[in-house]
């Protein structure tokens, strides 16, 4: 783990080259810019990150510019993995489907919900109003555009799983590397994740600044990224940034920020090409008579992204949490083959908020559980506020650290609808997880 992570433990480029001499106060006027992403935070996003960051971390979220690392970056061995983002007009994730079910179901279940929910978006389908966090408000009959996949459960699996190192057999059925991260993809396809920031039409700039530098600067754990504006959806894993400050006043700040994330391959690889890209931010972040940020503005060379969020514990299919999940793919199975598949040393080492209790990082003088039970009740959350947080890891004594269970959702339902599941022939049950923040990922 980085000294970064024990310190807290906690092509897109705008081409538009607009040019303003250094210390022309015109070029910092807010009215020269879009009416997006710029101006103080809004309150109820700044409450809401704080509240979050406290919960999953079990610390305040430093808005101090002076505290916060001109660069970050995550260690090497938590680089996210390039996967494939399984588009739903090329089978979605059907290959890893056909062959859970033969190792596990009595008949195509799972590939028959998958065929089932890629075929709703393939065809188009009678939409009421709709909004998710990765949906946009749509209305009337619309067919779904060939951007449609799983790229954010690629991205949301990339982020909690190293990359899976060898085949793993179960019951007489071999899962190489490649289909275990198409399990992956698909567990984490509509489960619940963190909204870090974005609730306008573009990230407002300082939301951008501090979720970056507290959660990959100060925390070494990489974020998901959703680059494009409007209805399309485009998710990414960030997992570095670097930024060059330059000091206008003592209440304005000019910042250059070049972000690193990996991109997605064009099919699974048992072994996938480490590749990456950056993306480049321009803005002005205000300060108060603390040094704290408040609120900024993009600049004419900027880029503008949508959100940046973070995936939490995966939820059982059709449970609640991920209520439009495939209900016949056992996440605890899934993830079991995921640990039998990558070395330990790597898991010992693999740092998320909200983990599972098999995959918690423990001090060492702490004993792990023989055999992990996920609950199926959520905790009781105390008088007046949202479930008091459980530690996830604990590294030294004056750290702090990853928090569970999730804090109540105050994003809405993702989209889009999903079709009704097969019945399921008589068997025990798959066992369930404990629901957690109900903000699923949405169509891509």
């Amino acid at each position: 783990m980085s000294s970064a992570a024990l310190s807290l433990v906690l092509m897109l480029t705008a081409t538009g080259q607009v040019r303003f001499e250094r210390n022309n106060p015109e070029r910092y006027r807010p009215d020269r810019f879009g009416s997006d992403g710029y101006g103080p935070i809004r309150k109820d996003e700044l409450d809401y990150q704080k509240d979050a960051f406290q919960h999953w971390w079990g610390a305040e979220l430093n808005f101090k510019l002076a505290d916060l690392p001109a660069e970050g970056k995550v260690p090497d061995f938590r680089v996210p993995y390039a996967g494939h983002d399984y588009p739903d007009r090329a089978g979605g994730t059907l290959v890893a489907m056909n062959k859970y079910d033969r190792a596990f179901n009595r008949s195509d279940l799972a590939s028959e919900w998958e065929r089932r929910d890629i075929s709703v978006h393939r065809d188009g389908r009678e939409d009421g109003l709709r909004r998710g966090l990765f949906g946009r408000i749509i209305r009337g009959r619309s067919r779904v555009p060939s951007w449609y996949g799983h790229c954010n459960g690629w991205t949301a699996a990339t982020i909690r799983h190293a990359e899976p190192q060898r085949s793993v057999v179960r019951n007489g059925v071999t899962f190489t590397p490649a289909d275990i991260k198409g399990l992956l993809a698909e567990i984490y396809m509509y489960s619940a994740t963190e909204h870090l920031g974005g609730l306008d039409e573009a990230i407002n700039p300082a939301t951008l600044h501090v979720s970056l530098t507290n959660w990959i600067g100060l925390g070494s754990h990489p974020v998901g990224m959703e680059t494009a504006l409007g209805e399309v959806v485009i998710n990414f894993p960030v997992y570095a940034y670097k930024t060059k400050i330059n000091k206008l006043s003592e209440r304005q700040h000019e910042v250059q920020n070049t972000i690193t994330y990996t991109v997605n391959t064009p099919r699974e690889f048992d072994k996938g090409p480490q590749q990456s890209r950056t993306i480049y931010f321009h803005y002005v972040l205000d300060l108060n008579a603390e040094g704290k940020i408040t609120g900024g503005r993009y600049l004419g060379d900027s880029a503008r992204i949508d959100m940046l969020w973070t995936p939490l514990l995966p939820v059982q299919g059709g449970e609640k949490g991920n209520e439009r999940g495939n209900p016949h793919v056992n996440v605890k199975e899934v993830l079991a083959i995921w640990r039998e598949s990558v070395s330990e040393d790597i898991r010992k080492q693999w740092l998320n908020v909200d983990p599972t209790t098999e995959d918690r990082i423990l001090p060492a003088d702490e004993p792990k559980p023989a055999e992990a039970t996920a609950s199926t009740e959520p905790a009781a959350p105390p008088a007046g506020g949202a479930p008091a947080p459980t530690s996830a890891t604990t590294l030294t004594a004056n750290t702090p650290t990853p928090a569970a269970p999730a804090p109540p959702a105050t994003t809405p339902a993702a989209t889009p609808a999903t079709p009704a599941a097969p019945e399921a022939p008589a068997g025990p049950a798959p066992p369930t997880v404990a629901p957690s923040s109900p903000a699923p990922a949405g169509p891509n």
